[in-house]
């Protein structure tokens, strides 16, 4: 047994300061997804806006898949939001229905372990030990 498996049997704390962590992974996900829906996803629409317009008068399928064929760029930024927006959906869902799986517990417990040892100087001290 090593010391941060010690440290959950015996500390109270340590098994809230576990879940303050996975909180803030989880902030820090949403903020990422955030972020990008906020600047990579304004520029590859307008990448598309003259796709957009044609879409709005003539909607075909065929004019979408023509227009996300001929703009990859715009293409990917878009597939890359959305992508990241259901990855982290998945990843959230998997650990409210299933709880979180022993590997990422023991990361989390690894890294309340290592804040903990640098004390006041490590950057997530304040939102995770206080």
């Amino acid at each position: 047994m090593d010391q941060s498996e010690q440290l959950s049997i015996t500390d109270p704390s340590f098994a809230q300061q576990v879940q303050r962590l996975h909180q803030l992974t989880v902030y820090g996900r949403w903020l990422f997804v955030g972020f990008l829906w906020l600047t990579i996803a304004p520029v590859s629409l307008w990448g598309l806006r003259t796709e957009i317009a044609l879409w709005q008068q003539y909607f075909t399928w065929v004019a979408v898949r023509f227009g996300l064929f001929y703009h990859p760029l715009s293409t990917f930024g878009l597939a890359f939001c959305l992508g990241m927006t259901a990855s982290v959906l998945i990843w959230q869902s998997r650990n409210i229905l299933f709880g979180l799986p022993p590997q990422e517990k023991q990361r989390l417990e690894k890294q309340v372990y290592r804040i903990r040892q640098q004390g006041p100087t490590h950057p997530l001290w304040k939102w995770v030990c206080q």
